[in-house]
């Protein structure tokens, strides 16, 4: 058997003697966590909804490929394949639904093509900006986080490229 297979019940188990050994009482740790993490589902429920609605209007009505249709020149400067402009849309909304366009890649030109191994590295270098902004925002006291989106899409629109970049060169 596989050590991947013993790590979360060695984590477990280590947690219990750390509790044990610091005269803390795990059950009531564990229940008090539990007791929190229903206020922390109600109070970011609402920005996960707006965001799951936006994200489903974004790609139904068109607008994701009329974008990405913009941007191709944009694209095309940076070296990115403008067959990854809807991926590169979707990615700050919703990792889901990059994983759709991403099959959708995979089955239009081949896992084993240019355009799939660009789409993974892209998929693996960035994450939902949105999403994340959504549900960390939602729970801390930060109401000026006018800094944290751009530097987000500077460092994504960096990773994107990087990662197209090195995939045309392996």
């Amino acid at each position: 058997m596989k050590f991947s297979s013993y790590l979360i019940p060695l984590l477990i188990i280590s947690l219990i003697i750390y509790s044990i050994y610091k005269k803390n009482n795990a059950y009531s740790s564990f229940v008090y966590g539990a007791k929190n993490s229903f206020d922390l589902v109600l109070t970011s429920f609402p920005y996960l909804v707006a965001i799951f609605v936006a994200v489903e209007l974004f790609s139904v009505s068109g607008l994701s490929k009329v974008f990405g249709t913009i941007l191709s020149p944009l694209f095309n400067l940076l070296g990115i394949p403008i067959e990854l402009s809807e991926l590169i849309l979707l990615k700050p909304f919703t990792g889901c639904g990059s994983l759709a366009a991403l099959e959708n890649i995979f089955a239009t030109y081949g896992v084993d093509s240019y355009l799939a191994r660009c789409g993974c590295a892209i998929v693996g270098s960035s994450e939902a900006i949105f999403y994340i902004t959504a549900v960390y925002f939602s729970q801390t006291k930060v109401k000026k986080f006018s800094y944290g989106i751009p530097v987000a899409f500077i460092s994504m629109t960096l990773g994107i490229v990087t990662a197209c970049l090195i995939c045309k060169i392996m």
